[in-house]
């Protein structure tokens, strides 16, 4: 039997959030055969929270969209929870990433004239399921935003509009929130802030989250990661586990070095 996706919530443990096996994704451009991720394996356990960094071309937002389920890699598997998402047709890979799979990037893509408590709705809503008023409040609860649940986007700051768009991909109680640069778009102080309310989530039983991962450019903000994963020309070429900024802009430096 197939174990589910956010099964910590109900068993208390589950091996792995995330395994990734020998994946490979190419891309043609023109007359050129570009191969963003090269048999990359790799595993998110439960209760981790993972960066992944490379220099520009290292094939980190490839690797994150296919985990996601957002790209289809050429060859490979993907499985979460136990589900294989590379066997999966386009409905039901949809339905996967609606129930289970949470997203946040740079951008924080609400729509201007809903309130943040109808920004959170809007992926039930679009489910077909009638929000809960209870679990839409609990999930900007969650976020610190209580207090600005009937707040536009235009009413709050930077970083609220990124808590609300964390409280929208959480209100579905996924079991993996994939985030790609998530603090791009804010200060430093901000986001340092809603990196600390990511690690609380990720250690809160109720929110039911498995594990989180990161697609981020700058050492800072790694080193608030539990693990630190290292890409280069499609391929894993190391990791450091509970670095410091120093470390992580130091194994950068190499990489870049590296390439020329």
């Amino acid at each position: 039997m197939e174990e589910q996706p956010g099964a910590r919530a109900e068993r208390g443990f589950a091996p792995q959030a995330v395994q990734i096996t020998q994946l490979s994704r190419t891309y043609r451009t023109g007359g050129t055969v570009v191969r963003a991720l090269d048999e990359v394996s790799i595993a998110f356990p439960v209760g981790s929270f993972t960066a992944i960094m490379g220099p520009s071309g290292s094939g980190k937002s490839t690797l994150l969209q296919c985990a996601a389920g957002l790209d289809r890699p050429d060859s490979g598997q993907v499985t979460i929870g136990g589900t294989d998402l590379t066997g999966l047709d386009e409905t039901a890979l949809t339905l996967l990433r609606r129930d289970h799979i949470g997203f946040v990037f740079q951008s924080f893509n609400l729509l201007p004239s809903l309130s943040a408590t109808q920004n959170v709705e809007l992926p039930l809503r679009l489910a077909g399921v009638r929000p809960d008023r209870a679990t839409v409040a609990r999930a900007l609860a969650a976020v610190g935003l209580a207090d600005r649940a009937g707040h536009r986007p235009a009413q709050l700051s930077g970083g609220q509009q990124q808590r609300v768009a964390i409280a929208r991909a959480l209100v579905a109680r996924p079991a993996v929130l994939f985030a790609d640069e998530p603090t791009g778009a804010l200060d430093a102080a901000t986001g340092k802030e809603l990196l600390a309310t990511l690690r609380t989530l990720l250690q809160d039983p109720d929110a039911g989250l498995d594990s989180i991962v990161m697609v981020t450019h700058d050492p800072v903000v790694a080193a608030h990661a539990d693990r630190v994963v290292f890409l280069a020309d499609g391929r894993l070429v190391g990791e450091l586990l509970r670095p410091t900024a120093a470390q992580v802009a130091a194994r950068m430096t190499g990489l870049e070095a590296d390439r020329c």
